[in-house]
């Protein structure tokens, strides 16, 4: 079988369900990784899934993805708009990288609309909510796929 796709999720998200469910949806962080495992499942992958409130805790999740991954689905969080240690991370992971983000950051505070992130992903999902994340599995794979056909 295939290396996983890693599913990293930043802070606060363990609250999800309970959170503001008007921006972030009635469904739970278990019900995410429900529909993540399940999308990585049909698509021929296993998936690592896993959420911190530490940001140091997110780059050596990278590190470690780097050496047993396929890709990487990213939501992380508030850091989106403030780490640079994560985005130094994911630049030198040199596998497929997925952001997620379950509200759309461009029509929240301004504050927001900025992602260092971004700059490191090969694509941004954002404002789909749960569905999001199960897009993010499918483009990960795609891309992963294509990669290990490539010589």
């Amino acid at each position: 079988m295939a290396k996983p796709i890693y599913i990293l999720n930043g802070p606060n998200l363990n609250l999800l369900g309970a959170r503001e469910p008007e921006i972030y949806g009635s469904q739970t962080l278990a019900d995410i990784e429900k529909l993540s495992a399940t999308r990585a499942q049909a698509g021929g992958f296993s998936a690592v899934f896993r959420q911190t409130n530490r940001e140091g805790e997110l780059v050596e999740w990278i590190h470690e993805a780097r050496e047993k991954g396929s890709a990487v689905v990213i939501n992380a969080a508030a850091y989106t708009h403030t780490s640079v240690a994560l985005h130094d991370a994911l630049k030198a992971v040199d596998l497929p990288v997925i952001e997620v983000h379950l509200s759309n950051i461009h029509r929240r505070e301004s504050f927001r609309h900025h992602s260092f992130i971004s700059a490191a992903a090969d694509g941004v999902i954002v404002g789909l909510g749960a569905h999001g994340y199960e897009l993010a599995v499918d483009a990960a794979i795609a891309l992963a796929k294509s990669r290990t056909k490539a010589p």
